[in-house]
């Protein structure tokens, strides 16, 4: 795949239909996982411009700080607290509209008004690590995002298992 990326649309809908081969090609075969994930973090802030991008890795009953675009960021996050932790706990995407009136939210960044979360499984189905997502602005996540994030879940699944 080409170091950089090609995107023309405007929208957010026709932006993930160019992004998403993109990152597969991207992703491809390569079996690390901070590799796949330094890649994407990049890619996804890059095309979206969102405040903050990047992964949380499972380790033990923390979710660590893995790679990431954006300002710093909260390094360890306890399974089940906050957006990142209860994504974990649940297996399931999280869209948060306001950040602030979410219980338990942490304020890695005060700028940050929304997020989205997104639980990545090996290829047993345990979550490994978790993408997560923050926007200055209100409401910036929606199905579009829920939907075109999903479909990077089984594309991370190889590499997640090759770390276990």
């Amino acid at each position: 795949m080409s170091t950089t990326l090609t995107l023309t649309a405007a929208d957010k809908a026709g932006r993930y239909r160019e992004l998403l081969p993109q990152l597969a090609a991207l992703i491809g075969s390569e079996e690390d996982a901070i590799a796949v994930m330094a890649n994407v973090s990049a890619a996804l802030k890059e095309a979206f411009g969102w405040h903050w991008v990047g992964f949380y890795r499972v380790v033990g009953d923390t979710l660590v700080l893995g790679p990431f675009q954006g300002p710093v960021a909260c390094t360890r996050i306890p399974h089940g607290r906050g957006v990142c932790g209860s994504a974990w706990a649940k297996n399931e995407t999280l869209v948060v509209a306001d950040v602030d009136a979410f219980p338990g939210h942490i304020a890695c960044s005060s700028l940050s008004r929304s997020e989205i979360v997104v639980p990545l499984t090996d290829s047993a189905g345990r979550v490994a690590a978790v993408l997560d997502i923050d926007s200055v602005h209100l409401a910036d996540f929606d199905d579009t995002d829920r939907a075109a994030l999903e479909t990077l879940i089984p594309l991370f699944a190889p590499c997640l298992s090759a770390q276990g």
